[in-house]
């Protein structure tokens, strides 16, 4: 089972933080004093430094293997069928995941593997050639932190969605597997997707210690989209290991005036204030994350996880009822803490706690489903049926 994959990539430099996510902004009044000589320093290419670079490109080959496995282009859904079958499934590509390294469409056809933004780069260029819309979406799912070195990476996550008819759209996912939850999902351009594609690049360099490539890959993300937070985090964290302090400071507070949930921007201003010898700021900025996190569901789900995994179960009972009771639409906190009554002996109440989670299932206005098949179709119809108020979501094949 492949994990949740790495795309959106930010780092946080040698700070342990809790789990973070959510939609609320920190509260914390940091403006940032436009320095337009400054950014023009940050900014200063005046093109594309990579076209050579094109994740949603196809070589002959791909359509060489097009051409041969799909002869059935009546309707879309013939086509997303086919391409399903020809993406995911043994005997054909059989793609498998790798996070180590962003792929390019045509580096993931021949290496027949990939993270999610490779595989669905992929996917989106393969339907355009067959005529099948096909779009990327972000999708703001519980966040997965990683270790790598010196850094923490946290990885967020993208799948692709397209159009069949007026009333139906699919959606592709490499790991439908990923635990259920309600999800904000955002339709993201080509240029936007580009952009993302080359902060990736610019995480792996960072990562592999290669500095003056991961400026020069993040600096092309925000030449193509300068409004992109994340990438300004991952540019502050590479001009900070650079030891380039003006710029990695007005990067981070850059990062945060552009996205007022980015909390990875604001730990690492802790991180820069504090090695600044300023600890004044740091201590109110931490302060800021302190009642970010307090007010943050996922931070009292992640503390019973943890709790629950020590064995303390009336702590975890109590971080995971906190949870609920900040973010009650959640399915997973009630699964949590119907495990937890398990443990402590209290099969009333644990009963209780899945029928709430059940319950939440089917009246939350859209879910995000596990399923084996990596495309699902939503029929739009189904919002009208009061049998449900969310997406009916079912697999192909039709």
């Amino acid at each position: 089972m492949c994990k949740q994959c790495p795309l959106m990539r930010t780092t946080v430099l040698l700070v342990l933080v809790a789990l973070l996510s959510g939609c609320s902004a920190i509260r914390l009044e940091l403006p940032l004093a436009s320095d337009n000589a400054l950014e023009a320093q940050i900014l200063s290419q005046q093109g594309d430094a990579f076209p050579q670079l094109d994740p949603l490109a196809l070589n002959q080959d791909i359509i060489d293997y097009l051409d041969t496995h799909v002869t059935d282009r009546s309707s879309d859904y013939r086509i997303v069928d086919r391409l399903q079958q020809l993406l995911f499934t043994e005997g054909y590509l059989n793609l498998q995941y790798d996070d180590q390294r962003t792929r390019t469409a045509v580096q993931t056809f021949a290496d027949r593997q990939g993270n999610c933004l490779s595989v669905v780069s992929l996917y989106i260029a393969m339907a355009r050639h067959l005529g099948v819309n096909a779009q990327y979406q972000t999708v703001r799912v519980r966040p997965s932190w990683d270790r790598r070195g010196e850094h923490l990476v946290l990885s967020q996550h993208i799948n692709a969605i397209g159009r069949l008819d007026q009333n139906t759209q699919y959606v592709v996912d490499f790991t439908p597997e990923i635990t259920l939850q309600q999800l904000t999902a955002s339709r993201v351009t080509d240029a936007q997707g580009r952009a993302l594609y080359f902060n990736n690049l610019g995480v792996e360099a960072l990562i592999a210690n290669e500095l003056d490539l991961a400026v020069a890959y993040f600096r092309n993300a925000l030449w193509i989209d300068p409004e992109q937070s994340i990438v300004w985090n991952n540019l502050g964290s590479t001009y900070n290991r650079q030891g380039h302090r003006d710029f990695a400071g007005y990067a981070y507070r850059k990062a945060f005036s552009l996205d007022r949930t980015n909390a990875t921007a604001i730990n690492n201003l802790v991180k820069f204030h504090t090695a600044e010898g300023d600890l004044e700021t740091a201590q109110r900025y931490a302060r800021a994350i302190e009642r970010f996190n307090e007010s943050n569901p996922y931070f009292h789900y992640n503390l019973g996880n943890e709790a629950y995994a020590q064995g303390d179960f009336e702590l975890a009972r109590t971080h995971y009822e906190r949870a609920i009771r900040r973010k009650d639409g959640e399915p997973d906190f009630y699964l949590a803490l119907s495990k937890t009554w398990e443990m402590l002996g209290d099969m009333e109440q644990s009963a209780t706690q899945l029928a709430l989670a059940r319950v939440t299932v089917l009246t939350a206005n859209q879910l995000y489903l596990p399923s084996r098949d990596k495309v699902r179709v939503l029929d739009e119809r189904s919002i009208l049926r009061s049998s449900s108020a969310g997406f009916s979501v079912r697999a192909t094949p039709r």
